[in-house]
């Protein structure tokens, strides 16, 4: 029970990564707050927590200010405190210099690093004082370069600058931020990029060739990670960003 006493407050909590998340760290003894835009969806999740510890479920869009003001403020108001951030929200557009938009710009930005640069910085004082951490959901892409979503791998680049620099910032307030950076997971991301079946399914086959562990990674897997991160197991850790990616950011295109 490595979270027993620890209030976690998880975004996007509602499917992929986030869900599989929280429900791990459910079980590891943590309270959560859990937030996303679909109530029924968060429902779902909470339903899988322990039973012993009900989540606190928060819904609300990121990318409006007030709904993150209202996250943050509400999980300290239920609970009392923060000691762990884990900033997974996020979306995929697919795009190249020719043929993206700012509005797409607009759209992956606003909710990959601007919603995260938001309630990062409220709840920075919060987790000051219980020497807490944050870890953020990045990805390969903040990593590697990819040609075919330009807006989204500048937004996870972003996000990895984000995770060291905060990091510098909050060192010396024993507050540590790490970043997780996944390969291909299977979630519904990809779908909702507008990735047709056929071509979801080609993508993942083709992930066989492009992870050097010959398969897509699960949601699981990168839960368990973001848990480590989040422990005390990694108290001496701070800054990293972490690939969770089946070998993906080590494979040089043929």
């Amino acid at each position: 029970m490595a979270f027993l006493g620890k209030v976690v407050l998880i975004t996007g909590a509602s499917s992929g990564i986030g869900a599989a998340t929280a429900i791990h760290l459910s079980h590891l003894g943590a309270s959560l707050s859990l937030t996303g835009r679909n109530l029924k969806n968060l429902e779902k999740i909470a339903d899988q927590c322990h039973k012993e510890r009900k989540p606190f479920l928060i819904t609300g869009e990121l990318t409006n200010e007030d709904d993150t003001k209202n996250i943050l403020e509400s999980t300290i108001k239920h609970f009392g405190k923060l000691d762990i951030l884990i900033n997974n929200a996020g979306t995929i557009e697919r795009g190249s210099i020719e043929n993206t938009s700012l509005d797409q710009y607009d759209r992956v930005f606003n909710l990959n690093v601007r919603s995260m640069y938001q309630l990062t910085m409220l709840a920075v004082p919060h987790l000051i004082k219980t020497k807490g951490n944050v870890v953020n959901v990045s990805s390969v892409n903040g990593l590697r370069s990819f040609p075919g979503v330009l807006a989204y791998c500048m937004s996870k680049s972003a996000v990895d600058q984000f995770t060291r620099c905060t990091a510098i910032e909050l060192g010396s307030k024993q507050v540590r931020v790490n970043a997780v950076n996944p390969g291909v997971v299977i979630t519904n991301l990809h779908e909702r990029s507008g990735m047709s079946p056929e071509e979801l399914s080609a993508f993942f086959e083709r992930s066989k060739t492009t992870h050097a562990l010959g398969r897509p990674g699960q949601a699981d897997e990168v839960a368990k990670t973001i848990a480590f991160l989040a422990s005390d197991d990694a108290s001496n850790i701070t800054g990293a960003t972490l690939p969770v990616d089946g070998g993906r950011h080590a494979l040089c295109p043929r």
